[in-house]
């Protein structure tokens, strides 16, 4: 424990992180440098500076990155139309692999050799920390506390928070009971009643949403540009990908829009229980789709969606710098060259309908053959017969030898 020099720690100033600091500097005797990032968690940073000051950091990094977060991960993850488990937009996930990043870049800055998380050794975020560090500096040196001390309950952090005159901020009325989560894409619930999945959210659990119950009477349509597959307007308005975001998130949270009570399988091999609010996501997810849906072949866009579950499993389990999922992301954007356009939608009690989509350059929906009237000879409807004659043949040709039990 005496040869880390210098540690580079993923701060935020909460408790978990303030003991973490102090832990660091008393059990390995070293410099500890701390790195806040804001990533849009819509919670001031900057009281983390006087924190790190008054426990004696002399390098604090507070840093926006809020338009990397955005333009470099979101955008690139939604251009696939990722979902893990069918359900999970991965908000947490794709943080991970940025502030990994960062902290990488921060030690060699820095001259560190070590950094450190407040991951727990129960969840999935040690994974993605870690595997992010390795895959950027094969040799640094990780330091998780959390699977190294005794301080293995809320109240033993507090505890060693007040016998080492750690400031810390107690919320009104004890804070929340849940465990959560944010930036710019989502906020995660976990713990509390949620441990029992059979309970029901309480209503007020959520932070980012109205009810679907409590929207507003009357729906609202937007409209989506796209350019190679990501959004750079709304309702013609250019905006940066985080403004797209933001303003997405205020239109998803007045009509309800992005809540999830899912039950997912972590990485490290238990169940676990977890709420999400993601209302940007949910509509920029719909809106993808439906853009797709007239720019992409069918093969192509067929074989999007079956390598999907791959690369959302590469992300929620921490693989972004993956060799394999640098391969993917080749493909997938290679995929986006013609995805231009614009989707209108219609936001209304919790649900995002496509209600229109076009696109001037790019669009395969030919009328003149998909037409129900008279399409003028630009499709001749007797070569469907030999089409289907010929894909029937070995179901005809099996039928031939099974017909005392055809199926």
């Amino acid at each position: 424990m005496q040869n880390v020099k210098k540690v580079v720690l993923a701060y935020s100033g909460g408790l978990d992180t303030s003991v973490i600091l102090k832990w660091l500097q008393d059990t390995y005797q070293c410099e500890v440098v701390t790195f806040t990032a804001d990533i849009g968690q819509g919670e001031e940073v900057e009281p983390a500076r006087e924190k790190a000051r008054k426990l004696g950091v002399k390098e604090i990094f507070i840093e926006d990155l809020k338009e990397e977060f955005v333009k470099d991960f979101v955008y690139p993850m939604f251009r696939a139309n990722t979902l893990y488990e069918g359900e999970y937009l991965l908000g947490t996930s794709i943080a991970r692999p940025l502030i990994a990043k960062r902290q990488i870049e921060i030690a060699r800055k820095t001259g560190a050799d070590a950094v450190s998380h407040g991951a727990t050794g129960k969840g999935n975020d040690q994974v993605r920390f870690e595997l992010g560090y390795y895959a950027l500096e094969p040799n640094i040196r990780v330091i998780a506390p959390w699977r190294e001390w005794d301080l293995t309950s809320r109240d033993k952090l507090l505890n060693y928070a007040e016998r080492h005159g750690i400031d810390i901020t107690r919320k009104k009325g004890g804070g929340s009971p849940y465990s959560m989560d944010a930036n710019l894409l989502h906020i995660s619930y976990e713990g509390g009643i949620l441990e029992n999945p059979a309970n029901e959210p309480e209503e007020n659990m959520w932070r980012w949403t109205s009810s679907p119950e409590n929207a507003p009477d009357s729906s609202e349509y937007i409209e989506l540009t796209y350019q190679n597959g990501d959004i750079t307007a709304l309702n013609g308005t250019p905006m940066s990908p985080a403004q797209i975001l933001a303003e997405l998130n205020q239109l998803g949270n007045k009509h309800g829009i992005g809540r999830l009570d899912i039950v997912e399988n972590r990485y490290v091999g238990m169940k676990s229980r977890g709420c999400y609010e993601t209302p940007g996501g949910t509509i920029m997810l719909k809106a993808h789709r439906a853009i797709e849906s007239i720019t992409l072949d069918r093969e192509t866009a067929h074989l999007k969606d079956d390598l999907m579950p791959r690369y959302a499993s590469l992300i929620y389990n921490g693989y972004w710098w993956s060799p394999e999922r640098r391969l993917i992301q080749n493909m997938i954007d290679s995929s986006q060259k013609r995805v231009n356009g614009q989707v209108r939608l219609k936001l209304y009690k919790g649900n995002v309908t496509v209600v229109g989509r076009e696109s001037a350059t790019d669009s395969l929906f030919d009328t003149s053959i998909a037409t129900f009237e008279d399409d003028a000879g630009a499709y001749n409807q007797q070569d469907a017969e030999g089409f289907i004659k010929l894909n029937a043949l070995r179901m005809r040709i099996s039928a031939k030898f099974r017909k005392s039990d055809p199926l």
